[in-house]
């Protein structure tokens, strides 16, 4: 049984979100994932004008004339979200945790796909695969959805992209847009990442802290980190802690961006401490002005 604080809260992510797909985000999200496959419906004679490029060889040396192929716009998409639940999503220093964040951004990509008649599929992950939903429409299925990813419990802490990966590599044959919230706390899995996104249109949306690049002024401080749970006392007023701790953050969130632009792999930045309305505003944007030059 759902409790009435949870509905409410559910409740609420869906009224805000549903604001910002009506008001925002519906026109971008048709624009820039409409047309993405292309059914096989029927050959016809050539015509003058028509590409050479789809006319149907083997068809036209059977009949001694000149035949092309035809095809329908599949317009149904597969929309598959995969959520990072490993312990650092439990952090947030601002108004928000990062799971909570992963939640909202989550719910305008469902509700989207749905007001454009799309499957929407999801996959929690931390060290292990803890739950899997396979692509359904309708509103009961995205507010699921959401409820999963606010409420599900996982029984691993650590994160482990390359497994969560190859996992949905496996279970998704057709090809699909494929959403990975994570902050991406982990290495090793290019491979899997080069491989996913070949098959499928891939797009990283990293959510982060500032406190995680940054260490305050603060004398001596007990850490804890989230994965592991292991204990470490800092001292956060030595400068050069401080400094170290930045460059090693600086590091990892430098060697993260190269590798997803050298895959070509779309990159959404989401802090904490400010709206993610923008940069997701921002990327449709950039996504729609990309594919109307490549029409051009």
């Amino acid at each position: 049984m759902i409790s009435k604080e949870v509905t409410s809260k559910i409740r609420k992510i869906e009224i805000k979100t549903k604001k910002l797909v009506n008001e925002i985000f519906s026109g971008e999200y048709t624009s820039v994932f409409k047309g993405q496959g292309m059914e096989f419906l029927q050959v016809r004679e050539y015509l003058p004008g028509d590409d050479v490029r789809i006319i149907d060889w083997n068809v036209s040396a059977r009949y001694g004339k000149l035949f092309v192929k035809q095809f329908n716009e599949e317009r149904e998409l597969n929309i598959f979200l995969i959520v990072d639940l490993s312990g650092s999503g439990i952090f947030g220093s601002a108004y928000k945790t990062k799971n909570e964040i992963a939640s909202e951004i989550a719910s305008i990509l469902a509700f989207s796909a749905l007001k454009n008649n799309d499957k929407v599929g999801l996959m929690l992950f931390t060290d292990k695969i803890e739950k899997s939903l396979s692509p359904k429409k309708g509103r009961r299925h995205i507010l699921r959805i959401i409820r999963e990813i606010l409420y599900f419990k996982p029984s691993g802490r650590g994160t482990n992209i390359d497994m969560a990966l190859r996992y949905l590599n496996k279970v998704i044959k057709r090809k699909a847009v494929v959403f990975i919230l994570s902050d991406f706390f982990d290495s090793g899995y290019e491979k899997s990442m080069k491989i996913v996104s070949k098959k499928h249109d891939l797009i990283a949306i990293s959510i982060n802290d500032p406190r995680e690049s940054v260490l305050p002024d603060a004398g001596l401080i007990q850490a804890e980190d989230p994965e592991s749970l292991k204990r470490i006392i800092i001292n956060t007023s030595d400068k050069d802690v401080r400094n170290k701790y930045k460059e090693l953050n600086s590091l990892r969130k430098d060697q993260r961006d190269y590798f997803l632009k050298t895959m070509n792999v779309d990159h959404v930045e989401i802090s904490t401490d400010r709206p993610y309305v923008n940069p997701l505003v921002s990327f449709f944007k950039t996504r729609i002005k990309r594919k109307n030059a490549g029409n051009g």
